[in-house]
């Protein structure tokens, strides 16, 4: 029954996930309490995700480790500084929305990734790996990326965002990894019987994050201007990832992984930093981020999964002819 609960949440996924979005906006009064409950939530999810990721298969990612500079550079080179130049091709005059703009595309990748690669069957490891390192050079890459791009100095409490992101993200990982060489967890499916929960998990942190993005949205011409930017430069992160994974040759399982972690970010990271060193402002792209990413993992997730497995079905039908 899990499993066939599971299937139908993967199968919608794309419905799901917009709906969660609408959720949240339109319960914000009642459930943006709820931001609390999102970092164990975010644990949860990234335990479920390592499970089934063995020490073996890291250290194969680790002795090739080309797709995980790619995706580094794509999130803290290219993505920035397509940022920074679309912020201001179309906000001239509006400093803090490309402030937030620049934010919201050099914070680290999300870790909801994983659970996205785990569900289209791509490179956990690899996932992994990125995922670890990246959060691991956030607090030194950020401040000096605002400091290059925007001129500004801001002293990140490292300990406080390092200690925040180990127990979201490091701990979690760690343990779902040990629970693959536990024997008595062997012969059961814990990663398929913990699935379907993690994606109720995704629902609930989705329509959080949307709840707290509510106040700060006023539905106006700029608003709209400015979501039409995030929502390109996102497409564009997932597209990125995808196009210089091919180019590279990289096996179908690695370019999923880099769909996912080009494209996502830690929008608690981003919106952290701008509520603390930054004018109101300033947040408005990064929460227009928590709208549109989950929406656009299950679109494209689903667009390159279709094109994988046709592509396989037509190489088949080819050696069978040949």
């Amino acid at each position: 029954m899990i499993q066939t609960i599971n299937q139908h949440l993967e199968k919608a996924m794309p419905f799901i996930t917009p709906s969660s979005v609408v959720l949240g906006l339109v319960l914000s009064n009642y459930i943006q309490s709820w931001v609390a409950f999102v970092p164990w939530v975010f644990a949860f999810i990234t335990l479920s995700s390592s499970i089934g990721v063995r020490i073996e298969k890291i250290k194969t990612a680790i002795i090739h480790p080309k797709p995980i500079f790619l995706s580094l550079g794509i999130i803290q080179l290219l993505m920035p500084f397509i940022a920074f130049l679309l912020g201001h091709l179309f906000f001239p005059n509006d400093y803090l929305t490309v402030v937030g703009l620049i934010i919201a595309f050099i914070i680290p990748t999300g870790v909801i990734s994983l659970m996205w690669v785990s569900i289209y069957k791509g490179n956990s490891s690899v996932s992994l790996l990125i995922v670890l390192v990246n959060t691991l050079l956030a607090p030194f890459v950020i401040p000096f990326s605002l400091h290059l791009l925007v001129g500004a100095s801001i002293d990140i409490n490292t300990w406080s965002l390092m200690s925040n992101l180990f127990l979201m993200i490091v701990i979690p990982s760690l343990l779902g990894i040990a629970l693959n060489y536990i024997p008595a967890l062997k012969t059961k499916d814990v990663k398929g019987t913990l699935a379907p929960f993690s994606k109720f998990g995704l629902f609930f942190v989705i329509a959080v994050n949307s709840s707290v993005a509510a106040p700060v949205l006023s539905f106006d011409w700029k608003l709209i201007s400015i979501a039409i930017i995030v929502f390109c430069i996102a497409s564009l992160g997932y597209l990125l990832g995808v196009v210089l994974g091919r180019l590279l040759k990289f096996e179908n399982d690695v370019i999923i992984s880099l769909l996912f972690n080009s494209g996502m970010r830690n929008i608690s990271v981003g919106a952290t930093i701008a509520i603390l060193y930054f004018p109101a402002p300033v947040s408005v792209p990064i929460v227009l981020g928590t709208l549109f990413q989950q929406t656009l993992a299950a679109f494209y997730g689903r667009i390159l999964s279709n094109y994988l497995q046709k592509k396989e079905q037509d190489q088949k039908q080819y050696k069978l002819v040949n």
